[in-house]
């Protein structure tokens, strides 16, 4: 097969499957990317050409529906087609985090940082209250300005994976064909369990955070209720610049709630109306209806991780956080600038030839154990911020 003819089969696939699903899109976009790179260095390598004339045939086929999909993972399984599925697997990876269910990103500031080294976020309180008045030929009063800082750094986490040489050559349990996936869903779920850590402890809400200091525990820990969103809307509503005094913009957005309670929440926020005992102008309590405000309000997040790190707790908590875009918000989570993706490695072979000449094949695997070893690796960090930004109750109803 010519060079020309292995570069039409990948474009003649992008036009024929350019609306199909995500996950051949991932697979063209690869080959496309691919390609020319390839094909350069398969001019001075007859074997590179040959094996890359097998790749596209057998991408072409797959994308075609001529082979069934298990052909591709059996090629991704051993040595036959690195040059072309190395991608396909970098890719398999950030499609599993990109795509895996997360939830903190709604009520956490999310940015990202430069290097390790620890990142200050300064604010300064004070100087926007109210003006005084000036009476003629007085002087002007002077405002004074209170700083701070919040700080944290990002770190490294990450994990080893590794396959016997013979576990990928006899693939056909599949044993490897979502490792990549799976990597990436542990990316994500690292990302949200940490954040959960940040404002949850093993038995409920923060203590060093939510305090009545802070004035952002519901007064009576009250149980996930209408009458309990209420108390602490109005609670959070009522605090107050600490240097002037004035109002402050947190208005309660992210209803952030752990799974046993998402029905309740459900049925609390969807509810047409609101039921409650008022006075009408009069001395007796009487039902009062009034159509539900927080539909449009509140926004419904459930946590899974709640439950898993506050496992000790006897009743399960819940909270409302303002929107981080608003003031300063309650938390910031950072990523690594440049490696705000997890980056999935595998490591070189360690063998030499007899006639010398290092094995240019990862799948060849380790010279001791023959093992294939992967590493993925993700840098991330954040920090509990302004508390005026988030109110919680423990659920203990005391």
């Amino acid at each position: 097969m010519s060079q020309s003819n292995m570069i039409n089969i990948v474009k003649d696939i992008r036009d024929e499957v350019v609306d199909s699903s995500q996950a051949n899109s991932s697979f063209l976009e690869t080959s496309s990317r691919s390609v020319s790179t390839m094909a350069q260095q398969a001019k001075q390598d007859p074997e590179r050409q040959r094996r890359f004339a097998e790749s596209a045939q057998l991408l072409a086929g797959v994308m075609q529906g001529k082979l069934p999909t298990h052909a591709l993972q059996e090629a991704m399984a051993t040595s036959d087609f690195p040059l072309l599925f190395g991608d396909v697997i970098d890719r398999l990876l950030l499609a599993g985090y990109r795509h895996s269910p997360q939830t903190f990103q709604a009520y956490t500031r999310v940015t990202t940082v430069p290097d390790f080294r620890p990142v200050n976020r300064h604010y300064v309180d004070g100087a926007d209250g109210v003006l005084d008045e000036v009476k003629q030929q007085q002087e002007y009063k002077l405002d004074t300005m209170d700083e701070g800082k919040y700080q944290y750094q990002v770190k490294k986490f990450g994990k080893l994976l590794q396959f016997a040489w013979e576990t990928l050559i006899n693939d056909d349990l599949d044993a490897f064909a979502d490792a990549p996936e799976r990597l990436g869903r542990g990316a994500r779920r690292s990302e949200e369990k940490f954040v959960t850590n940040l404002f949850l402890s093993g038995s409920g809400p923060r203590g060093t955070f939510f305090t009545s200091g802070n004035n952002n525990v519901i007064e009576g820990n009250p149980k996930l209720n209408v009458e309990g969103i209420q108390k602490g809307f109005t609670q959070m509503r009522s605090q107050k610049d600490p240097t002037t005094g004035e109002p402050i913009y947190n208005r309660p957005r992210y209803l952030v709630v752990p799974p046993e309670l998402e029905v309740q929440a459900r049925q609390i926020i969807n509810a047409t109306e609101i039921r409650s005992k008022g006075t009408g102008g009069g001395t007796s309590e009487q039902e009062m209806i009034t159509a539900n405000w927080m539909r449009n309000d509140l926004q419904i997040v459930v946590n899974d991780y709640i439950p898993v790190v506050a496992k000790d707790a006897a009743n399960p908590p819940w909270f409302l956080f303002a929107d981080p875009s608003e003031g300063r918000g309650a938390m910031e989570f950072g990523r690594l600038r440049g490696y705000e993706d997890p980056t999935l490695m595998m490591k070189s072979p360690n063998a030499m030839r007899p006639g010398g000449g290092q094995l240019g094949d990862p799948m060849w695997g380790d010279f001791d154990t023959d093992s294939i070893t992967y590493k993925v690796r993700h840098v991330f960090g954040g920090t509990l911020m302004d508390p005026r930004y988030a109110v919680a109750s423990n659920g203990s109803g005391e």
